[in-house]
């Protein structure tokens, strides 16, 4: 059995979902402690405990310690099934976290996966559902993964009720990556969006955006405004926000989000979203600070040699890279430090369904 101390590095719930997955798709029985040892509240709260819940089903998993609260969690894994699946988070917890502990085990299960999870779309403490749809999920079709998402319904803290449903089918195996080189920004695209609010607020947010990127360079800028009259609103409560990617000639996509809140003018909410992404372009670096953290484990199980530059070396990523490490075996290469731009090597395992390598 795999020990895993969840305060390692940030010492969050991404220690727990990253250590699950990998436990689940090797079928390696898995003892974390100390969850979520660094945060204000410690231990699973309602995100967790659902996202954990949903991963036992998947993986047909013995699990103990699967409590509210609990700091400590024994998670035996068996045979992963396709099938479908619901989750309701019951509260404005991220559905793109669910996703995130279900992906790369969905993507070796059995058959395909269908899940659909009712909380929240665009959350600040998670990536939007439009950043999973227009930038996570294409660079890992590079990689050969088969999956779509979609966001029937948004949600927002404090009421939720957003509603998104994925759509993944089993592979083989992933193939290495190889994105290193930026090359010229083709076009930025992008969706403002806003929700039991005037439709005025999405049109600010976008053009705030648009104009300063044109100023920064980019010609080619489309940046959509979603909004909904008072009458077919569907949503439980107002919020906003706004999500960019650059899609460059060398096959990169970068994103960058920001979200608003009472008080914060929409102007302001789309120039966040603008100057993160201008800054991440100007590294010349391939992958944004926000995907490098995510593509890590997918890396480590690909067939081949896998090299990303990231436009920031965060924590998530560093104490992801460590777990990884320590879980199946791969050692990866890091040039760079914390809060700066890197480059990120990898030897991945081939992992694939029919055949676990021996670091398993």
């Amino acid at each position: 059995m795999i020990e895993v101390d969840g305060s390692i590095g940030e010492g969050g719930g991404a220690v727990l979902r990253t250590a699950l997955a990998l436990s689940a798709v090797s079928r390696n029985p898995i003892h974390i402690y100390n969850i979520r040892a660094r945060r204000t509240k410690p231990g699973l709260q309602p995100q967790h405990l659902r996202g954990v819940e949903a991963l036992t089903e998947l993986a047909n998993a013995r699990i103990d310690g699967l409590r509210l609260n609990s700091t400590e969690l024994t998670f035996e894994p068996s045979v992963i099934e396709g099938g479908k699946y619901r989750v309701d988070i019951g509260t404005a917890g991220s559905t793109t976290l669910i996703l995130q502990i279900l992906m790369p085990v969905a993507a070796f299960a059995s058959d395909p996966v269908e899940v659909e999870i009712t909380g929240g779309t665009d959350n600040p403490m998670a990536i939007p559902i439009d950043f999973l749809k227009n930038v996570t999920l294409p660079i890992l079709r590079k990689m050969g993964y088969r999956g779509e998402a979609e966001c029937v319904r948004r949600g927002h803290y404090p009421r939720g009720g957003g509603v998104v449903r994925a759509h993944i089918e089993p592979v083989e195996k992933l193939q290495a990556l190889k994105l290193t080189e930026l090359g010229k920004v083709v076009r930025i695209a992008g969706v403002a969006h806003c929700v039991r609010l005037p439709a005025h607020i999405a049109t600010r947010m976008a053009h705030a955006a648009s104009m300063l990127l044109i100023k920064a360079g980019y010609s080619k800028v489309d940046i959509k405004a979603e909004s909904y009259g008072p009458a077919r609103d569907p949503h439980l409560g107002p919020g906003a926000g706004i999500v960019l990617w650059a899609e460059t000639e060398r096959g990169a996509i970068l994103g960058a989000s920001s979200l608003g809140r009472p008080g914060k003018p929409a102007e302001q909410v789309g120039r966040e979203a603008a100057e993160s992404l201008a800054r991440q372009l100007d590294t010349g670096c391939v992958v944004d600070r926000y995907l490098t953290d995510q593509l890590i484990p997918y890396m480590a199980l690909a067939d081949g040699s896998s090299d990303i530059t990231s436009t920031e070396l965060t924590s998530h990523t560093l104490t992801n890279i460590s777990l990884v490490e320590q879980i199946i075996g791969v050692k990866f290469e890091v040039e760079g430090k914390l809060g700066g731009p890197g480059k990120i090597h990898v030897e991945g395992l081939g992992f694939s369904r029919h055949f676990q390598p021996p670091n398993f």
